[in-house]
């Protein structure tokens, strides 16, 4: 996959999304001391710091202003030396594309096992229930493969990772510092609540329910607070709300879903602007 296919994506999915109220993305900018994004038109990619490291998640499209956004939030790519990726979707994997602009060339990707045979070709990446394969992606970065449970240790950062297959069959989230949940592609947030992903683009719905099911005991089992951040709809600290509507999936082809907070077409980023991302915190996703 390259970049006229993240292009070509754009204006296919702009074209079928634009009025479901789909997609809610958070603009460029800080959630808390810890945690900042970059918005790629639909798309968002995070940002990790503590004690003066900083671990990158997700790589999202292959996508010409993902420098000069960094830059809005003092980031230079050169400096990132470590990317976790949740799945191999070229919405998050796209800075790493062979023909990008290689802004993190050096850095270690790290990608579960399973989700790691899409990159070699031993799986191809199919959506709207099969009938439809992806161009495949290719990267030349350093990889770690990772398992189900494993903890990392980066630079003083723990990170749990935990297989939530589903959306494709290796999907990972990202548990860092028991505080922050980074879900990808696995939970969609209304404004009721949160729902399993867009049906459309799943390899297996089933799974991707029976994965979130899985995901929320575990989650439940633990003390302290938690936000869960996702890759196209915001975040929220409330766990309830969270899971609300495990059980279902998101089908924007067949049930109207009201949100006052989303735009009509979420690929138009005007809002997007450099004096917000430096001047405003990103709150929580707004509930009704």
């Amino acid at each position: 996959m390259a970049r006229k296919d993240s292009e070509h994506q754009k204006k296919s999915m702009s074209a079928l999304f634009r009025g479901k109220a789909i997609f809610k993305p958070l603009n460029t900018g800080r959630i808390d001391e810890r945690v900042v994004c970059v918005r790629e038109w639909v798309a968002n990619i995070f940002f990790y710091t503590k004690n003066g490291a900083t671990i990158m998640i997700d790589a999202g499209y292959n996508y010409a202003r993902l420098r000069e956004k960094m830059g809005w939030l003092d980031i230079d790519p050169a400096a990132i030396r470590h990317i976790l990726i949740t799945h191999q979707d070229t919405d998050h994997v796209g800075a790493l594309e062979t023909d990008s602009e290689q802004l993190f060339r050096d850095a270690t990707v790290y990608i579960g096992e399973i989700e790691n045979r899409y990159l070699t070709g031993e799986t191809r990446r199919k959506v709207f229930h099969g009938l439809y394969k992806l161009p495949m992606v290719k990267t030349n970065n350093k990889r770690e493969l990772l398992k189900n449970g494993q903890v990392l240790d980066i630079d003083g950062i723990r990170i749990e990772c935990l297989l939530v297959p589903g959306h494709t069959w290796g999907h990972m989230v990202y548990l860092v510092d028991d505080e922050y949940l980074f879900t990808g592609d696995t939970i969609w947030f209304g404004a009721d609540g949160g729902y399993s992903f867009i049906a459309t683009l799943a390899e297996d719905n089933k799974l991707s329910v029976k994965s979130l099911e899985q995901l929320e005991k575990n989650l439940r089992a633990r003390n302290g607070p938690l936000k869960i951040i996702t890759g196209h709809t915001g975040w929220t600290d409330d766990l309830d709300f969270a899971f609300a509507h495990r059980t279902e999936l998101c089908k924007p082809f067949t049930k109207k879903y009201v949100d006052p907070t989303a735009t009509y077409d979420g690929y138009e980023e005007d809002d997007d602007t450099e004096e917000s991302a430096r001047t405003m915190l990103l709150g929580k996703v707004k509930t009704r």
